[in-house]
């Protein structure tokens, strides 16, 4: 339905179609309709990281854009969109990535929470919850310097061009490379896009984990008249100019499976464009999943409050907290956020709950920025929002008119300064991980809360203990449609 058509319907059910022509008090309307969807929009973006992130890396041409999460139920794409953000490092060309698009969706492992966002690039009315979503990553890819984008998604079961079974068929999408159309009209860089396409397909199917992964070229044919990819991300960057492509790995894979092949796809693409890069992990499976699995923080009230997550309880207890701590922490990933839940803050990383924290919700006191600490023997400023690792013993020394509280620590005390304290000392119960090695250390100013530090038993820091739920999706029924 183009804009006109759309218009007209509206106006006629709300009473603003005379003689055939839009009265001026539609356009009105329409106007503050779309005004008030936008402070709308703008209003719910004040709750905690539910907005998109623009990653943008490198400098000069080309220029690549990355979209991860248009679907929320799809991990492997914003897996893999997150690591290109946050572990590689661009050194020819320029490198646009949006890990986490559909962020709301992703929270809550949807396809889309309202409908899905990969049909919302042909039509849009401005009443769309997602309106304003759309129209900025429109503009992304509108940007003269954008030259290639490429879309993740996971995909079900195994595209194959001819029927070889339930799950490899033409009607499946994973394990593919998905173009519009053969070729672009446009005299634009990669604009043969079959051709590019069945070079990055060679490349990638060279570095197969199992044979059977193979991945196959899917051409929609859009520009046949495919009226439902025409609704499309990668139609719309097409229709503007830009070399597209949807890369699909399959639903079958754990996240970390996927995430490496869609590394696998995006690498081949981003050498066909001569953009240049360098990464701090092996692209391997195992290389990957640590990748991922690996720091994991969230920082509260301007860095006096720093938790590692890698290894979290399933819930920490009575934290204290300004209000208004979820609009302000910080993350060290782009797919994490912390978010209310009834009493409790949830944090998620992607489509998984991290940990609970219980707030013990407190005014601030700035009057320190740490401790002075005697750990196993040697002096030394602590300063809040760290982590210290100890061997042996600790002594945090007292300051005048604060008090200090070692969570887990019963000494029978309201001022735990000057004491000489050991593992032994804490219960085990109280710890942030689940091993038993981490512990807060927490100062007050009367009832309000100066900071914290953190101390973590042991000859040197632990090596990172996950479980098998450790990637950034939880397990359970994604959509088998299409992208």
């Amino acid at each position: 339905m183009d804009r006109q058509t759309w218009g007209r319907r509206s106006a006629a059910r709300a009473g603003l179609l005379h003689r055939g022509r839009l009265s001026p008090f539609f356009w009105l309307a329409l106007l503050l309709t779309c005004l008030g969807a936008a402070v709308a929009e703008a209003a719910e973006l004040d709750a905690p990281s539910l907005d998109f992130s623009v990653f943008k890396m490198g400098s000069g041409a080309p220029a690549a854009l990355v979209v991860g999460g248009i679907q929320g139920d799809e991990p492997g794409g914003f897996s893999a969109a997150t690591l290109l953000a946050m572990r590689y490092t661009v050194t020819r060309g320029t490198l646009w990535v949006v890990p986490n698009l559909n962020f709301p969706s992703i929270i809550k492992r949807s396809r889309g929470l309202h409908g899905d966002m990969n049909r919302k690039f042909a039509v849009l009315p401005c009443t769309d919850p997602e309106y304003s979503t759309v129209s900025r990553i429109q503009e992304l890819i509108r940007a003269p310097e954008v030259g290639l984008v490429l879309n993740l998604h996971d995909g079900s079961g195994y595209y194959r061009p001819t029927r070889e079974g339930p799950l490899h068929n033409p009607a499946r999408w994973g394990q593919s490379v998905i173009i519009d159309q053969a070729r672009m009209a446009e005299d634009v860089p990669l604009a043969e896009l079959q051709n590019v396409a069945e070079r990055v397909l060679s490349s990638v199917n060279k570095r197969l984990l199992a044979p059977g992964h193979r991945l196959h070229l899917h051409n929609t044919r859009t520009s046949d008249g495919n009226r439902e990819m025409e609704k499309s991300l990668s139609w719309f960057a097409v229709r503007h100019g830009k070399a597209a492509f949807g890369l699909e790995a399959s639903k079958e894979f754990p996240v970390e499976v996927r995430a490496y092949y869609h590394l696998r796809m995006v690498e081949a693409f981003l050498a066909e464009a001569g953009i240049q890069f360098t990464r701090d992990f092996p692209l391997t499976t195992r290389g990957v999943l640590a990748a991922l699995q690996s720091d994991l923080t969230v920082t509260f009230a301007g860095n006096r409050i720093f938790l590692p997550l890698e290894d979290a309880r399933p819930r920490i207890a009575y934290l204290p907290l300004p209000k208004n701590s979820a609009l302000k922490a910080i993350f060290s990933k782009p797919i994490m956020a912390v978010l209310p839940d009834e009493n409790e803050l949830c944090v998620h990383y992607g489509n998984r709950t991290v940990t609970r924290i219980s707030p013990d919700w407190r005014e601030m006191d700035d009057g320190l920025d740490g401790m002075g600490v005697i750990v196993d023997g040697r002096m030394q400023h602590v300063p809040f929002g760290r982590v210290v690792t100890v061997r042996d013993v600790f002594e945090v020394r007292s300051v005048p008119g604060y008090r200090v509280n070692a969570i887990g620590v019963d000494a029978g005390k309201t001022d735990e300064s000057g004491l000489r304290l050991r593992r032994k000392d804490f219960q085990q119960r109280f710890s942030v991980d689940r091993r038993g090695t981490l512990y807060r250390v927490e100062v007050y100013r009367g009832e309000h809360f100066a900071g914290m530090f953190l101390v973590r038993f042991g000859r040197t820091p632990d090596p990172l203990v996950t479980d098998r739920h450790g990637g950034p999706a939880t397990r359970g029924r994604e959509s088998s449609l299409g992208r």
